[in-house]
């Protein structure tokens, strides 16, 4: 946990204890080149979140088959897995990016969380648009599911998923409207507190990091207002040179919530993200120019194919201010030190 963990006990004595599965893309073969985007999604499991145990491939690349969505070419990004309580079957979306701005999503399934999955749909576009960074969400009641994405590159979309969660039903609200990068918001993470809904966002440059946005509703679809960024102590304007992934509770926490984030770039040099970063402080200060041109922000071309292979990640508490959710920076941290 963090970026030098020390604990090694049970965070849990007296209680039976939990395994937490951590899963993503594999990016190890993902050298500048190679012509490999992804090398299948990879899961580890801790019951201690300290830990971890290398469970393989739960969903494996499909090297021998071009047209298969799990290609090793295939920009498979970003899967979410989550349970079905009615199907028993664990659902699993992969947004695939294709040439331009063309995204679209792969659904899965499994019996079991570690698989093996089966492919039930491809080439999907929900509701007609292309579908970059997503998040799904499940009502913990009534085990209603929604589907957080990006519209590339306008605006965020929530839309209703079927009673399988393996398609849209076509109802959806729009919100966060933008004309163009880097201001759009993609990367949502949501996770709900105190009966309000959060979703916390980062901007569209690339694999370049940007500030991070947080805004809460009272509902799944909104409205929603925007609070700032989490991020009020990073000088950078980087979110700690990373971009978010997900948020999740703590199960046996009293209020403890960990912000994931991936560091696409942990040698970037300062000097390539500035332009951008700049950008994005005038958005946030009011001054922004977005109104003023619909030609998208250009990404440097050293950022365009970067070697996502050394790519790591961010682990940080959460802390809360009456409804704002901050990330404050630590060398190290302790899961025992929460209630």
């Amino acid at each position: 946990m963090g970026t030098t963990p020390t604990a090694r006990r049970s965070a849990f004595p007296g209680r039976p204890t939990p395994t937490f599965y951590w899963y993503g893309e594999n990016k190890e073969r993902t050298k500048p080149g190679s012509g490999i985007w992804h090398w299948g999604i990879r899961c580890y499991a801790s019951t201690d979140l300290y830990n971890w145990e290398d469970r393989g491939l739960i969903i494996p690349p499909e090297p021998d088959d071009p047209n298969s969505p799990l290609h090793p070419a295939q920009q498979v990004d970003r899967p979410h897995i989550v349970f079905n309580a009615a199907t028993k079957q664990y659902v699993c979306w992969i947004k695939i990016m294709g040439e331009g701005n063309t995204q679209e999503s792969t659904v899965l399934v499994a019996d079991d969380f570690l698989g093996p999955y089966r492919v039930v749909r491809t080439g999907l576009r929900p509701l007609g648009m292309n579908a970059g960074d997503f998040d799904l969400a499940v009502h913990p009641d009534d085990g209603k599911a929604y589907y957080y994405f990006e519209r590339v590159h306008s605006e965020l979309i929530c839309a209703d998923l079927t009673d399988d969660y393996t398609d849209v039903t076509g109802y959806y609200s729009t919100h966060f409207p933008h004309p163009h990068p880097p201001y759009v918001r993609e990367a949502p993470a949501h996770f709900t507190r105190n009966g309000l809904h959060y979703l916390i966002t980062s901007g569209t440059t690339g694999y370049a990091p940007n500030p991070s946005e947080v805004a809460v509703a009272r509902t799944f679809h909104g409205p929603w207002t925007v609070l700032g960024d989490p991020y009020p102590h990073d000088a950078s304007g980087t979110s700690y040179r990373s971009q978010i992934s997900s948020v999740f509770r703590h199960p046996h926490k009293k209020d403890l919530y960990i912000a994931l984030a991936d560091r696409w770039l942990p040698g970037l040099a300062p000097e390539l993200a500035e332009p951008i970063q700049e950008e994005m402080r005038r958005h946030f200060s009011g001054d922004a120019t977005e109104d003023a041109s619909d030609t998208p922000f250009v990404l440097p071309p050293e950022l365009l194919a970067p070697d996502t292979s050394i790519a790591d990640y961010v682990w940080l508490p959460l802390r809360f201010e009456g409804e704002m959710a901050f990330v404050d920076w630590h060398d190290e941290w302790r899961i025992e030190d929460y209630d």
